[in-house]
């Protein structure tokens, strides 16, 4: 990859298991960096993918199901607003499960979610839920070099390091 040049697409599979949480919050961290986004920002969506990851891991597939959750990180021209909006989609294959109506342990993250991005739309049917943020990235702050997955690895094959 030569330096400038813009990639607006990323995907990566991980094995549902919370043990990979942290690997997600660290490489979707490195994937946000060449945004030239704040702290602040880049704190806001790792927060909001990990709690749609989260809740892909611990809600999508029950008990002794094995299953994967899908992360996919692109850009779109945003003309109107003079920048670029930052999609990020977590996808699980699993059932959904609507949140309780009165959580007794945890049940905010719907709402911490979207209180993290600029928007958020939920979507399950019977091949799993997707969770689709976006943010957007103000002015002259293109993509540069993000590196990632492009998806060829095969489902279930553990991500690397």
């Amino acid at each position: 990859m030569t330096s400038g040049e813009r990639v607006e697409f990323v995907h990566r599979s991980w094995p549902a298991d919370p043990a990979q949480l942290v690997r997600i919050r660290r490489e979707l961290a490195g994937w946000l960096r060449p945004l030239q986004l704040s702290t602040e920002e880049i704190e806001r969506i790792v927060l909001a993918v990990d709690e749609a990851a989260a809740n892909a891991v611990c809600h999508a597939y029950g008990p002794g199901e094995s299953g994967i959750v899908d992360l996919t990180l692109w850009t779109e021209e945003t003309p109107e607003s003079g920048g670029t909006t930052l999609c990020i989609e977590v996808v699980d294959h699993g059932s959904w499960r609507p949140p309780a109506d009165e959580p007794v342990s945890g049940g905010r993250g719907i709402a911490l979610i979207r209180a993290m991005t600029d928007a958020t739309l939920i979507h399950y049917d019977d091949r799993g839920s997707r969770v689709l943020l976006r943010h957007g990235v103000r002015g002259d702050r293109g993509i540069r070099g993000i590196r990632g997955d492009r998806g060829d690895r095969e489902a279930g094959e553990p991500a690397p390091g």
